[in-house]
């Protein structure tokens, strides 16, 4: 990334440039990215290509103000920092469904190193607002709730409030190393993001989310739930995410062939 690529790019999650790569400045940068750049899948049902190269996450993220789902919304972070002289890593995780463990590569996060290693995710939807301590074992409290690492045969087993989210191997990994995966999540009917619209992103007292033409409002312990026309919805994308659509997705299953 040049400087006007990282100004623009802090322009659009409406933070300044730090100072200096501290955990004071990774908390800030992270909290702005949690709420401006939406958690979305709309690509997959608008017939987009995911690309996952440097360029092409800027431009979709930045020049375009659009969201995206682990491996856009990480790797084009992971470039923000790395830019801002953090030191980052790219880090394969298997997403839990119950008790059980996905395939390899299915969810990126991210390592920051400064005094200690610190796990960053701003692409996994409902998870951690703050860095959490890749190597402290006890109970990490954070605005989003509890969460709790846990040792598995070498990897990690990241908990919130006593539930598996996803477990995280140690071991570096490229972006490229991503593609062949978000290929199968983004065309496979297999594939859970294949089957249904998300669009979400923390707020400043919990999240909005609009699921279809579903919109799903949560704060302070309650939650509200609308269901809104198509020209509602395409309102709700601008009004909510900043995401100018000339047309609704369709679920692809929903699609006539």
């Amino acid at each position: 990334m040049d400087e006007s690529q990282v100004d623009a790019y802090l322009a659009r999650i409406g933070a300044a440039r730090p100072e200096r790569p501290d955990l004071a400045a990774l908390r800030v940068l992270q909290g702005a990215h949690l709420r401006t750049v939406p958690f979305e899948n709309l690509s997959v049902h608008l017939g987009e290509p995911v690309v996952l190269t440097e360029d092409a996450l800027l431009d979709k993220l930045v020049a375009r103000r659009r969201g995206g789902f682990c491996y856009e919304l990480n790797g084009a972070f992971a470039a923000l920092l790395t830019a801002l002289g953090f030191r980052v890593t790219l880090l394969s995780a298997r997403v839990f469904d119950g008790e059980t463990a996905g395939p390899p590569l299915d969810h990126l996060a991210l390592r920051v190193d400064l005094d200690g290693p610190w796990l960053v995710d701003v692409g996994f939807g409902r998870f951690s607002e703050q860095p959490l301590r890749l190597d402290e074992p006890g109970d990490q409290h954070d605005p989003g709730g509890v969460f709790r690492l846990r040792e598995h045969g070498g990897d990690l087993d990241v908990l919130l409030d006593g539930r598996p989210q996803y477990r995280l191997e140690r071991r570096p990994y490229e972006l490229a190393d991503f593609v062949p995966t978000c290929w199968w999540q983004s065309t496979s009917p297999d594939s859970h993001f294949a089957k249904g619209l998300t669009c979400s992103r923390l707020t400043d007292d919990g999240r909005v989310t609009l699921s279809g033409t579903r919109l799903i409002r949560t704060a302070g312990g309650g939650r509200e739930e609308r269901e809104l026309s198509a020209a509602q919805a395409l309102d709700a994308y601008r009004e909510h995410f900043g995401l100018p659509l000339d047309r609704l997705p369709e679920v692809r299953g929903a699609r006539r062939t």
